[in-house]
């Protein structure tokens, strides 16, 4: 019964689930704005369960005016994260390694896809996150690949429900560049942000 709670515990955790969290005011969410240096870009987050290849979760940093992570239906909590219809505000360096690392553990890793985009994208992507609003559970993927479908130079992407097929598509783009994250532990989200938090 135990290991059959574990396993159970960790599939919730790493699959696109309801949204339970509250939203915070637009005052809040103006305050929290990060601007990050360099150039525009997106980056497609993907959790891949190391049995199996498939995907459990979809989220997507925008590096556009301020930069942000579009977390459909995700389970990403801190109190000290300004969140607003599935968007994560006032996203580091550093919280966006302890996103990864709440999501990397001994059944799933990170594979990170990033493209430079134009100014022009990156505020359209941003913009369209911004006013997407709440995710059901399980429509991570297809969120992303509609928002992203919208935007001239990624007319290529279609919607799909599967987190593994729209990495598929994102990957064919020219100059995606990828890397994986792994984290050998049997932490869950909650256990992994509570562990980033001593690096800030």
């Amino acid at each position: 019964m135990r290991v059959w709670m574990a396993l159970a515990c960790v599939g919730l955790l790493a699959a696109c689930a309801n949204d339970t969290g509250i939203d915070n005011t637009p005052a809040e969410v103006a305050a929290a704005a990060y601007v990050a240096p360099g150039p525009r870009s997106i980056t497609l987050m993907t959790m891949i369960n190391n049995r199996t290849g498939s995907g459990g979760h979809t989220a997507l940093v925008v590096n556009g005016s301020q930069q942000v992570i579009f977390d459909p239906a995700g389970s990403f909590r801190d109190p000290r994260v300004i969140e607003r219809g599935d968007v994560l505000y006032g996203m580091t360096p550093k919280w966006i390694q302890g996103y990864k690392s709440s999501h990397a553990r001994s059944t799933y890793h990170v594979v990170s896809q990033e493209l430079q985009v134009t100014d022009a994208q990156a505020e359209q992507i941003l913009q369209l996150v911004m006013s997407n609003g709440t995710v059901a559970g399980a429509f991570c993927a297809n969120a992303t690949s509609g928002i992203l479908s919208q935007v001239q130079g990624f007319e290529s992407i279609s919607k799909t429900f599967y987190p593994a097929k729209l990495s598929e598509q994102f990957a064919s783009l020219p100059g995606v560049t990828t890397t994986q994250y792994y984290e050998n532990d049997d932490g869950d989200v909650i256990d992994a942000v509570q562990a980033s938090l001593l690096a800030q």
